[in-house]
């Protein structure tokens, strides 16, 4: 478990301070399996995560949604038969804040207890 699984997230709005490159260099090496995506210029952070039928990733998906209620901070889930994409990055602010990887982090904590995981 990483001190950022364990961190809260601070209130964001559309002109909190996004990563510094610095920043991101050392945070991404503590949730090394996300994937960092661009879309429509905006920096997301991104896993596919594995079960073994809908009813595991349907459950999954939940357990993230409450985590994600729990902090007021909301990915985009994408909920398919035996996989789970999930993408955090701050909306208001339009990038990467650090609150994104705590939820990556969060989020990975919950997969490790996961039922049905591939």
């Amino acid at each position: 478990m990483t001190a950022l699984s364990q961190a809260h997230c601070e209130a964001c709005r559309a002109d909190a301070p996004m990563v510094s490159d610095e920043e991101l260099a050392v945070l991404i090496k503590e949730i090394p399996d996300w994937n960092i995506e661009v879309r429509d210029g905006v920096m997301q952070l991104e896993k596919e995560f594995r079960f073994k039928n809908f009813r595991y990733a349907l459950a999954f998906s939940n357990a993230v949604g409450a985590i994600a209620e729990e902090e007021g901070h909301h990915p985009a889930l994408l909920t398919e038969w035996g996989k789970v994409t999930v993408t955090w990055w701050s909306h208001e602010a339009k990038g990467l804040h650090r609150n994104d990887f705590i939820m990556s982090a969060r989020t990975d904590r919950v997969a490790e207890t996961a039922e049905g995981r591939k």
